[in-house]
């Protein structure tokens, strides 16, 4: 009965204070004789002390998230810069032929990725021509088709990964990005990003400088391919055209 009449009146003197927080103001010469436990000597200190501990241990916690900031600050500047120089280069390169190159020598020496793979396949019914070899399977592409952003991790059942150097035996994390023409829902290819370190390109990392990444090399590869693609479709137009002229031409001797 001692024991809950005693826990009864300590809630009872809890509800007061905290209803009466003004009251050590009019009576300070509490606050020395009231005592607590220690955050980490676990010995009984003055609430001036705990509030001190407190105080101190907040100020560490602004410390370590200020220094946080701060290195995150200066590692978006480098990507900045790395960006910048990168886009540069791309921007300086006038030849289509050896432009895919190019792209892969950049990605390596500009954002030190190790290995680098990048194919690139027709849109639409352009897939389905007979006797066309495209770089992934039917499966494969329709999964790129579908990622809305980068995909990171474990290199383990993820398409393109075969492009790699050694043809990815040696790569433990890669990151791929899909390349499309503007908002396009079809992918048009795949860049393939590799590298050694596991946790070079985790599946927790964030995706946004990828996503502009992957934005930037599409619309670089863009033009050249949309002229590619417009002379295959006139082909196609003028094969068809041809063969339904023959086709008339044998209805009507």
């Amino acid at each position: 009965m001692s024991e809950g009449r005693n826990e009864e009146n300590e809630q009872q003197i809890a509800r007061w204070l905290k209803s009466n927080p003004e009251f050590l103001l009019r009576h300070p010469e509490l606050l020395s004789h009231l005592k607590m436990p220690d955050l980490h000597a676990g010995r009984a200190i003055s609430l001036h002390e705990r509030q001190l501990e407190v105080m101190r241990e907040k100020h560490r916690q602004l410390e370590h998230r200020l220094a946080d900031l701060m290195r995150t600050a200066q590692e978006n500047d480098l990507i900045g810069e790395k960006m910048q120089r990168f886009t540069r280069q791309l921007l300086l390169h006038e030849q289509r032929a050896s432009l895919d190159s190019r792209l892969m020598e950049l990605l390596q020496e500009v954002f030190q990725v190790p290995q680098v793979g990048l194919k690139l396949w027709p849109l639409g019914a352009a897939r389905l021509e007979p006797g066309l070899e495209l770089p992934l399977s039917a499966e494969q592409m329709d999964r790129v088709d579908q990622m809305q952003q980068p995909l990171c991790g474990s290199p383990a059942q993820k398409p393109g990964v075969q492009w790699l150097a050694d043809r990815g035996q040696n790569a433990r994390s890669v990151a791929l990005l899909a390349l499309r023409r503007g908002i396009e829902p079809q992918a048009f290819g795949l860049l393939v990003l590799g590298s050694a370190d596991a946790d070079r390109f985790h599946a927790q990392m964030g995706t946004a400088f990828l996503q502009r990444l992957a934005e930037l090399v599409s619309a670089a590869l863009t033009p050249a391919l949309s002229a590619i693609w417009a002379k295959e479709g006139l082909a196609t137009v003028s094969s068809q055209a041809a063969q339904a002229a023959a086709v008339r031409q044998a209805a009507n001797p």
